[in-house]
C-alpha cells in the first residue's frame, strides 16, 4: 500500500509525475472539476452574500468514491492540481470532499513536470490559498450571474438558445465595431511613382517622395501627370547618402497571449488549439529513452520572467551551437506588463537540451511544430541583438526628390534562428541597395505611377483579436480561447478567410445591450472589473463587496430591460433555391462555420444544404464547374460531379489555364509571399507567373 495520495486533474499528468515519485507515492486524476454551481438553477444566493451552492458534477461520483478510497488508505494526501486559480478551486472542493483540515498544508504546486520540479515541490508543501479561491469564486459568480439573469431575457425578446456572457458580450462588441468602421469607410485615391533603376546587375526601386524637403502625397492623376512632365527630361542625380546603424532585440519568451498569436500567424492554429497542445507538451509525452517528460513550463501565464538555470542552460547551447559572439554580455530579463502572476514563468521548454529535431520522432506534427515554436521564440529571447546597417539614398530630379532605402545585417544574432511573425503586415524584408556614390548619375529613369485607395482596418484574426483583448483589458489569458469559441458556436460571429464576421444575429445582440445594459457591454468598465478581480486575487479586495457593487447595477438595468424592450423579429433572407423535398422557397442560415440553406418549413421539413460558390474554373477531368466548399479545417474546391469525379483543389484557382498542360492556375502562400503556379505542376516543370500574365 502507498502511504501518499497525490491528486492531479488529468491521467496524462498523473503519469508523468508518477514516474518521478516512486513506490510511496499513488498518483490519481480528478479528471478536472469534481464541483460546480448546479446547470438547473442560478446556483447563487443573492440575498446571503453571494453564497454559492456547488454540488457534485454529474458523471464524477465514481471518480470522487475512488479518490475518497484511495485517501482512507494514504497517511497523506497532497493536491497537486495546476499552478492557477482554476487549480486551486479545484483543491479547495477535493479538499471539502476528502474531508481534509483547512490548515493542513496539502498543496503541492510546481510549472514544469521534470523530476527536479517535482521532488522539490514536495518538500514544500502548503496551505490553500483563499485569494486564489475568492478570485476563481468570484468571476464564476459573476458569470453565472450574467448568464443566468441576463440569456432568459435574450431568449424571450430574441431568439431561444442565446446567451450572453459578460467577456464574451464585449469581445462580440469588438467585432461589430470593427466591421462598422469597414462599412463607413471611405477610400481616399492616393498615387505613387516608382523610379525602377539599375545598377550593373542589380536592380533597386526609388519611390517619389515630395518636393524639396516637403512630403508630398499624389492625390490624382493630373498631380502625376504634373510630376512626370516636370522630370521627364531630367536624370536622377544621388543627392544625399544616409547610413545609421540600428540594433534590433529579441521578443520575449511566451506567454499565453502571445503563444496563441504566434501560433495563428506562423502555424495556423486556432488558439483553443494551440492551448489544447500546449497542456499535452505540458503534461508530458514519451519521449523514447526518458520515457515520459513534461516538455514545457505551465502555458497559462502572463509573466515573462525565466529561471537562471534556464538562462544558463540556453546560453551555453548558443554558444555550442553559434559561438560566443551570439550570446549577450548580460543575461536577458524581460519586463511583464501590467498586473502578472511572477510566480509563473514565461512559457519555456523545459529543457533547451530537447531541442525540436531530437524530438521529431516521438511527437504528433502538431505537437511538433508548437514545440519548436515554443523552442525557437525562448532560445532566441536569450540571444544577442542583431545588427543592422540601414540606408537611405535620396536622388533628385529638378525639385522631385526620389528616396530608396535598404538594410544590411552586418550581424544576425537572434534573427539567425527566429523573428517574430506580424498581423496583417507582411514580414520586414531585408532589401539591400547597389554601392551608390553622392552626384551619381542615372538617365532616363523607367517610371511607374500606380493608383491606390486607402484601405479600411482589416477585420480581427483570431490573433490580432487577442491582442486587442490583451491590450484593452478585457478577460485574462485562460479566457481568449474559450471565448471566441463561445461566440463562433452562438452564431453570433463567423470565420471567413480566417477572419471574424459578425452575423445580423450579433449585430442585433450587441445593440440591444449597448442599448440596455451600458455598463455590461462597455469596454473600459470590463477592464476596471478585470483589476478589480486582480485585487481580490492579490488579497486587497473584498470579493463580496464587488459583487455587491457590480448587480445592484446589473439588476437596475435587468428591471428596465424587461419592461421596455420589444420582440426583434429577425428575417430569414429568402434564396432562389427551392427545397427538394417540400417545395418551400428555401433561406439562409448562419452556422458556425458560415451559411447554408435550410428549408423554413423546419421542424417538419429539416432539409439543409451547402450554400456553395462557383469559382468560374471547369474540372479538367470531367469539364464540370469547380465550386468553393467548407471543410471541417479549411476551405477547398471541389467538382460538381462528385461523387462520380472526386477531382479537388486545396489552393484558390485563378480563373487562369496553365499555358503548358491546360490545369487550372493555383495561388499559394507561405511565409507572407504568394505566387501563383500550376496545379498540376508536378507533372511538369513549374510556370513562371509575372503578375497574372504567364511568361
Amino acid at each position: 500500500m502507498a502511504d501518499y495520495l497525490v491528486i492531479v486533474e488529468s491521467p496524462a499528468k498523473a503519469k508523468t509525475i508518477g514516474k518521478y515519485l516512486g513506490k510511496k507515492y499513488t498518483v490519481k486524476a480528478s479528471m478536472g472539476h469534481v464541483r460546480d454551481l448546479p446547470k438547473s438553477q442560478l446556483g447563487v444566493d443573492v440575498e446571503h452574500h453571494f453564497e454559492p451552492h456547488y454540488i457534485t458534477i454529474r458523471g464524477k461520483g465514481d471518480v470522487i468514491k475512488s479518490l475518497r478510497d484511495a485517501g482512507k488508505k494514504a497517511k497523506k494526501i497532497f493536491l497537486a492540481a495546476d499552478p492557477d486559480r482554476e487549480g486551486e478551486a479545484i483543491a479547495w472542493h477535493l479538499q471539502n470532499i476528502l474531508d481534509i483540515p483547512e490548515d493542513t498544508p496539502c498543496r503541492v504546486v510546481f510549472h514544469e513536470i521534470t523530476k527536479d520540479a517535482i521532488k522539490a515541490a514536495f518538500q514544500e508543501p502548503r496551505k490553500l490559498n483563499k485569494d486564489l479561491i475568492h478570485a476563481q469564486q468570484t468571476r464564476r459568480i459573476l458569470d453565472r450571474l450574467v448568464g443566468y439573469r441576463l440569456s432568459p431575457l435574450l431568449w424571450r425578446k430574441v431568439k431561444k438558445g442565446l446567451s450572453a456572457g459578460r467577456v464574451q458580450s464585449v469581445a462580440v462588441r469588438l467585432i461589430v465595431d470593427r466591421e462598422r468602421e469597414i462599412r463607413a469607410f471611405q477610400p481616399e485615391e492616393y498615387w505613387t511613382v516608382d523610379a525602377n533603376l539599375t545598377v550593373g546587375r542589380q536592380k533597386f526601386i526609388a519611390r517619389f517622395y515630395g518636393y524639396g524637403n516637403e512630403k508630398t502625397v499624389l492625390q490624382n492623376e493630373a498631380e502625376v501627370k504634373k510630376l512626370l512632365e516636370h522630370v521627364k527630361d531630367l536624370p536622377l542625380v544621388v543627392s544625399r547618402i544616409k547610413k545609421t546603424d540600428r540594433k534590433r532585440n529579441p521578443s520575449a519568451p511566451f506567454i499565453t497571449s502571445s503563444l496563441q498569436q504566434e501560433a495563428a500567424r506562423k502555424l495556423g492554429f486556432r488558439a483553443y488549439r494551440t492551448m489544447a497542445i500546449a497542456q499535452q507538451l505540458y503534461e508530458g509525452l514519451d519521449v523514447g529513452d526518458e520515457g515520459t517528460v513534461g516538455l514545457i513550463t505551465y502555458m497559462r501565464t502572463d509573466s515573462t520572467r525565466v529561471a537562471e538555470s534556464a538562462q544558463n542552460e540556453a546560453a551555453h547551447w548558443i554558444e555550442q551551437r553559434y559561438g560566443k559572439d551570439y550570446v549577450p554580455s548580460e543575461r536577458r530579463q524581460y519586463t511583464s506588463k501590467g498586473v502578472t502572476q511572477d510566480a509563473h514563468e514565461a512559457i519555456r521548454p523545459t529543457s533547451v537540451l530537447r531541442d525540436p529535431e531530437s524530438l521529431k520522432p516521438y511527437l504528433s506534427k502538431e505537437q511538433w511544430k508548437l514545440y519548436k515554436l515554443i523552442w525557437e521564440r525562448f532560445v532566441a529571447s536569450q540571444m544577442a541583438s542583431a545588427q543592422l546597417e540601414t540606408t537611405s539614398v535620396d536622388l533628385l530630379a529638378g525639385e522631385a526628390v526620389f528616396r530608396a532605402t535598404g538594410s544590411v545585417v552586418r550581424f544576425p544574432g537572434f534573427m539567425a534562428l527566429y523573428t517574430e511573425g506580424q498581423d496583417d503586415v507582411s514580414e520586414d524584408e531585408i532589401k539591400m541597395l547597389p554601392a551608390l556614390k553622392e552626384n551619381q548619375s542615372f538617365d532616363k529613369p523607367d517610371y511607374v505611377p500606380e493608383q491606390h485607395f486607402t484601405q479600411p482596418p482589416p477585420r480581427y484574426s483570431e490573433s490580432s483579436l487577442v491582442k486587442a483583448m490583451e491590450e484593452l483589458g478585457i478577460g485574462r489569458p485562460s479566457t481568449y480561447a474559450p471565448t471566441m469559441d463561445t461566440i463562433l458556436k452562438r452564431g453570433y460571429v463567423v470565420l471567413e478567410n480566417k477572419r471574424f464576421v459578425p452575423t445580423e444575429l450579433g449585430e442585433i445582440v450587441v445593440d440591444l445591450l449597448m442599448k440596455n445594459f451600458q455598463q455590461l457591454i462597455d469596454v473600459d468598465f470590463t477592464a476596471q472589473l478585470e483589476s478589480e478581480l486582480d485585487l481580490v486575487e492579490e488579497g486587497k479586495a473584498e470579493w463580496v463587496n464587488l459583487l455587491e457593487n457590480f448587480y445592484k447595477e446589473f439588476e437596475k438595468e435587468l428591471s428596465e430591460a424587461e419592461a421596455s424592450l420589444e420582440h426583434v423579429q429577425i428575417q430569414d433572407e429568402v434564396s432562389d433555391v427551392q427545397c427538394d423535398k417540400c417545395g418551400r422557397m428555401m433561406v439562409y442560415k448562419t452556422g458556425r462555420y458560415g451559411k447554408f440553406l435550410a428549408c423554413p418549413g423546419f421542424p417538419e421539413c429539416r432539409n439543409t444544404k451547402a450554400l456553395v460558390k462557383e469559382v468560374g474554373v471547369n474540372c479538367p477531368k470531367c469539364g464540370k464547374p469547380l465550386v468553393e466548399r467548407r471543410g471541417k479545417k479549411k476551405v477547398f474546391y471541389g467538382c460538381t460531379g462528385y461523387p462520380d469525379c472526386d477531382y479537388v483543389l486545396w489552393n484558390k484557382p485563378t480563373g487562369q489555364d496553365c499555358p503548358v498542360c491546360g490545369y487550372p492556375m493555383i495561388e499559394k502562400t507561405s511565409k507572407g509571399k504568394t505566387w501563383i503556379t500550376c496545379s498540376n505542376e508536378s507533372a511538369h516543370p513549374s510556370v513562371e507567373i509575372v503578375g497574372s500574365v504567364p511568361k
